[in-house]
């Protein structure tokens, strides 16, 4: 492994400190001092407690719950950073928030996906790593490099120890057609399409499956699990058809508003996650959740942009 001395630094927020600890492991190296606080009318204050004059910094921050806390305090560390020198800092967002605003679905709706891609370039951000975005064109959105990396070969090794001879990989929504086509290529099974509707935000309703589920079981794959209604609808729905196991993947667990208490009385055998955002306590409440570690798969990606080697092999 390299030495990274000086040279490359890695700061987190507070977010998911936990991942950034667990990547420092990865890469052999420690995570720079600093201290993150608030002022008593909220206001964030940041000081980092060590140099990082000409280094290539890496700030690790998911932009979860609370998104608009954890966006912020992403941006002030970016500027300290910027302020006090640093060669090159790259923001290390493994899941995007407001990426589901990506564009005007009515008039005057905002494109809030642009709007932060402006906000992290602006404050000093010179090249975004980011893990399954809800829509791939936001790298469009950004005005310097992005490195889009993918889950679904975390996913795809976890499944593939289990007897796949009967399972059949299933898109929750026409949208997510092109990811779980990959991720049932990988694992040489078929796939079947669940198609939907929105009457409103975050609600679902299963309209046709197509494909065959009957006698199978299924693995249900999708980015983002936020109030779990799309999961839960089409996990009773496969059921409703005929399909044995049912299993939920997603790479983002938000688990907001009645998720979890959907999850639980969900006909789903697991649920399997990453640690893109943290899990502790849903963990406890979800005795079928498997989270899986993305740490591996991120250090791998910083030691290479470290480098200057190219990292387009982890897109596969």
């Amino acid at each position: 492994m390299t030495t990274y001395g000086d040279k490359m630094k890695i700061l987190t927020g507070n977010c998911h400190p936990e991942l950034a600890k667990d990547i420092c492991d990865y890469l052999g190296t420690e995570l720079v001092s600093k201290e993150i606080g608030r002022f008593q009318d909220g206001e964030i204050s940041v000081k980092i407690e060590e140099t990082v004059r000409g280094a290539d910094v890496f700030v690790i921050q998911p932009t979860s719950p609370p998104v608009n806390e954890n966006l912020m305090e992403l941006l002030v560390m970016i500027d300290a950073l910027r302020r006090a020198s640093a060669r090159r800092i790259t923001a290390v967002v493994p899941y995007y928030g407001y990426a589901r605003q990506d564009r005007k679905a009515r008039p005057r709706d905002p494109i809030t996906a642009k709007l932060v891609a402006n906000l992290l370039t602006t404050a000093g951000a010179r090249r975004l790593l980011s893990i399954d975005m809800h829509a791939p064109q936001i790298q469009g959105f950004f005005d310097i490099p992005v490195d889009h990396l993918y889950a679904f070969p975390i996913m795809v090794e976890f499944f593939a120890e289990m007897d796949l001879g009967n399972f059949t990989a299933v898109a929750p929504d026409i949208g997510s057609v092109r990811r779980v086509r990959s991720f049932a290529r990988h694992l040489d099974i078929p796939l079947a399409i669940i198609d939907k509707r929105r009457p409103q935000a975050n609600v679902a309703e299963v309209m046709n499956i197509i494909g065959e589920v009957e006698g199978r079981n299924v693995i249900l794959f999708d980015d983002i699990i936020d109030t779990a209604g799309t999961m839960t609808a089409a996990a009773r729905a496969l059921k409703a058809s005929g399909a044995a196991d049912v299993y939920a993947a997603g790479t983002h667990a938000l688990f907001s508003g009645p998720a979890v208490e959907r999850l639980k009385s969900a006909p789903l055998e697991k649920v399997v996650v990453t640690n893109s955002i943290p899990q502790d306590n849903h963990g406890k409440e979800l005795e079928n959740l498997k989270v899986l570690s993305i740490a591996p798969l991120l250090g791998e990606a910083i030691d290479r942009i470290f480098k200057d080697v190219s990292v387009s092999v982890l897109f596969k």
